[in-house]
């Protein structure tokens, strides 16, 4: 057996049990030799990768389970092998061969490599009690020249995290007193390096002092912003600090106020001076849980402070915006925790703020600076609206094409929802085109030639109103949680231009493209972009009737109006292929169906009409995207009948419109789903029992318009001007014919004979040249069971048009009803009929 080749990362097939069995048996030999050298370790890393790669868990040899868990804790293991050793037992947890325990580990960084196995055990004999204990005895015994315990905190946080009821008072003060020891009392001078080399001087040796992000020397304490070449121990356990800070505090919850009270404390925040000298000493007093709140309040106004520093280097720069983003959050945790916090943070922030608003890439921050003012806004008598004014509108426009951003935003807004008072929610739902532009981001997906780091320049007049991207320019994630923003969006007033828009939302993605070729310069474009060439469009957006188009298809609030679109969808037909547009057009069915579930629970008589219309003249209108009509036209269907059933009288009131649709010949072929479905509900509510107004006139309008257009379509033959008709269409216009006519009774004879016809035509040579035999069967048995219905008028009235009292269920259970008397009669009649059909 070729052992090296089976064993290669790419596996090129299963690895059986018995082949897995001996490799481990070679394992076992290699772990018990004295020189556990490079060969020890490359075994150890494919035995990692065939344990990682499989879907199932792999039981390995018990013998080699004791020697991985032997050498794990032997004192002089190489640091490697155990990191291996500790990765190959947590890929095998949860076990029942493992007997590890923390005693068993001789210092900090191998107690945390035993600790890490015994938490992906899953707590199933009380692993992470017992991590958590042997963790504080060590934070209790430690000396100031005692182990290190860089490698404890991670473990800790996760301890703290998985079973938080589990630390005892005494434990959680002591860890709230280190933690205000890590991160008030670190040291301002750097570290010395690891080894000095053969030429090195006790000179060059000597530590400096830390500097900040901007190279000036370090002007107060420690914090994780603070640089330097090298970092002694207790700077590196005050960035660990700090990266545990926020969860350790929500953990301890609200505490009462201990030494101070609210009121002895306000009188201290007359002036910053006053603050500062009262925090300094009095801060001392307080008990650890309060200490530990006090000095992570200074630890992020220092952190604001650093911040505002120009950083020399790039990662420097990025670590403060990541940093600021941490520290407000601290902050908020503790205002909620400490009203008294609140104000001696309000002042700081806005300064922030102010700040946000000029600096370029800083604005992941301004999300935690709006949850801080939503939640405290009220408290502190302070209006947040520039700041969500700013986050609803400028922040989209500018960086629609951050998709983590535009991700964030729309989580924002939707987890915030019950906090948004009358105005804010006012601000959400004008804003909304915004969010529809950062949402195509999402559902767009990230395809080619649209690497755009920065804020986007706006060249062109129409694109300075780049707002709605949100929706129109992301990938699928955001679907769904945009789907439970929807209907806070949603209103009477803004209910059909929101419909204009989701319809839009494949062209609107095409313009952003469009928008972005034409604010980038050609050599700007990789040599690997595939996407489409647009050199022909970007000339005629100069054409004064485009640019009105694209201003308002680009704009960042409702405006309450709508346009056709219809010149940008010819316009932009060639970008219907590219890949995002193509992807933001799956997810509009979604969004179709979310919107008319929120429209239906409060949408009125004008509304319901308003929208059925609206669904009309916007099935044929839509941007030619592939298969996007025929997904949107199956939604549309199904919501009209919705609308329908919502508001029957609709059919009565819009009579004119309907038979104006009802008159084409082509909706039969372009608008299948649609078309039938407004067939069908003209056959269902066209009736007296739904709407006192309607009229024998009415319904004979309706009848002929009907009739005339069954006529053609089952007597001309099929061309390639017309096709043939779908035989579902048929079958729902002969019914329609039949409800219609039983209602009026007159009519019977005119559709008894049309039917006639139909049946014998479907059972002609000449229908093979229109339906397969298939079809033309359902066409024929549909035209007998509608004649034999026909033959007896009261009972055809009464199973073609019942009565709401039908939907009963005594009407299904009683005998003594008659309904189940009709529903005999007219199976016994279609039985009889039937009998003399050909075979």
């Amino acid at each position: 057996m070729r052992t090296r080749e089976l064993l290669t990362p790419f596996l090129p097939r299963e690895i059986q049990d018995e082949e897995l069995q001996r490799f481990c048996s070679r394992v076992s030999k290699l772990l018990q030799e004295e020189d556990l050298g490079p060969t020890a370790v490359d075994s150890l890393q494919r035995l990692f990768l065939i344990v990682l790669a499989t879907k199932y868990p792999r039981r390995l040899d018990k013998t080699c389970v004791d020697l991985l868990q032997a050498t794990l804790c032997l004192p002089t293991c190489p640091e490697q092998l155990q990191v291996l050793c500790a990765a190959i037992l947590r890929e095998m947890s949860p076990s029942d061969s493992l007997n590890l325990s923390c005693d068993r580990a001789q210092n900090t960084r191998q107690l945390s490599l035993v600790a890490s196995v015994l938490l992906a055990q899953g707590d199933r004999k009380q692993e992470v009690k017992s991590v958590g204990q042997r963790i504080f005895t060590v934070l209790e015994s430690r000396q100031p020249e005692g182990p290190s315990l860089r490698h404890l905190l991670p473990v800790l946080s996760k301890v703290v995290g998985l079973a938080p009821g589990t630390l005892q008072e005494d434990q959680i003060n002591l860890l709230s007193k280190r933690l205000v020891d890590w991160l008030r009392h670190a040291s301002v001078q750097q570290g010395l390096p690891h080894s000095g080399g053969f030429f090195s001087t006790p000179r060059a040796r000597q530590p400096g002092p830390v500097t900040e992000v901007d190279g000036a020397v370090a002007s107060d304490f420690f914090t994780v912003l603070s640089t330097g070449q090298y970092f002694t121990e207790d700077q590196w356990l005050n960035v660990q600090a700090f990266s545990m800070l926020r969860a350790w505090l929500l953990h301890e919850g609200p505490e009462a106020p201990g030494t101070l009270d609210t009121d002895d404390r306000s009188e201290l925040e007359g002036s910053t001076l006053s603050v500062l000298s009262a925090a300094s000493t009095a801060s001392r007093l307080l008990p650890p849980r309060e200490r530990l709140r006090e000095v992570a309040f200074e630890y992020c106004q220092r952190l604001i402070e650093q911040s505002n520093r120009r950083a020399l280097r790039k990662g420097d720069s990025d670590l403060q915006k990541a940093c600021l983003v941490e520290a407000v959050l601290i902050l908020d945790v503790l205002c909620r925790q400490d009203p008294s916090f609140l104000y001696r943070t309000l002042s700081c922030l806005k300064a922030l703020h102010a700040r946000l608003g000029t600096d370029p890439g800083s604005e992941r921050a301004l999300l935690p600076l709006a949850q801080f003012f939503l939640n405290h806004g009220e408290a502190a008598a302070v209006g947040s609206e520039a700041i969500h004014q700013h986050l609803l509108a400028r922040l989209p426009s500018e960086h629609f094409h951050n998709p983590v951003l535009a991700f964030e935003v729309i989580r924002f807004c939707r987890d915030n929802l019950p906090l948004f008072d009358h105005h804010l929610l006012s601000v959400l739902k004008s804003s909304f085109p915004n969010l529809f532009k950062a949402c195509t981001v999402v559902l767009g997906g990230r395809g080619p030639g649209c690497q755009v780091p920065g804020p986007v320049p706006c060249m062109q007049p129409w694109a300075r109103g780049v707002g709605c991207r949100f929706l129109a320019w992301n990938s699928p994630p955001l679907t769904s949680e945009f789907v439970g923003l929807l209907p806070a969006l949603v209103d009477a007033g803004t209910a059909v231009e929101m419909l204009h828009l989701l319809l839009d939302l494949p062209c609107l993605t095409a313009a952003l493209h469009l928008q972005l070729r034409s604010s980038s310069t050609p050599p700007e474009r990789p040599p690997w972009d595939a996407s489409p060439r647009t050199p022909g469009r970007l000339e005629a957006l100069r054409d004064p009737q485009c640019q009105g188009l694209f201003q308002h298809l680009l704009r960042t609030k409702a405006s309450g109006s709508t346009e056709r679109l219809t010149p940008l969808h010819r316009l932009l037909q060639p970008l219907a292929s590219y890949a995002r547009v193509a992807q933001c057009a799956e997810a509009v069915p979604t969004l179709l169906q979310a919107f008319f579930s929120a429209v239906t629970q409060f949408a009125d008589e004008a509304l319901t009409n308003q929208l059925a219309l609206l669904l009309l003249e916007r099935s044929d209108s839509l941007y030619p995207v592939p298969q996007y009509e025929a997904r949107v036209h199956r939604v549309l269907s199904a919501q009209f009948l919705a609308l329908c059933q919502l508001n029957p009288s609709l059919v009565v009131e819009l009579a004119k419109e309907l038979l104006e649709f009802l008159g084409s010949v082509s909706n039969t072929q372009s608008r299948a789903g649609v078309f039938t479905s407004v067939v069908w509900a003209v056959g269902e509510y066209l009736s007296v029992t739904y709407d006192r107004r309607c009229t024998v006139e009415q319904i004979n309008r309706f009848f002929e318009a009907l009739e005339a257009l069954l006529f053609e379509v089952t007597q001309s033959r099929p061309s390639a001007d017309q096709p043939r008709c779908p035989p579902q269409v048929v079958t729902v216009l002969m019914t329609t014919l039949t409800k219609l006519a039983s209602r009026s009774q007159d009519l019977i004879p005119r559709v008894s004979l049309f039917l006639s016809k139909m049946r014998t035509l479907a059972q002609g040579p000449a229908s093979s040249c229109t339906h397969s035999e298939e079809d033309a069967e359902a066409v024929r048995t549909r035209a007998t069971e509608l004649l034999n219905l026909l033959k007896m008028p009261s009972v055809a009235q009464f199973v073609l048009t019942p009565s709401a009292e039908v939907c009963h269920p005594r009407y299904h259970r009683d005998t003594n009803t008659s309904l189940p008397l009709a529903l005999r009669t007219v199976s016994r009649l279609v039985e009889k009929e039937s009998s003399f059909l050909p075979a």
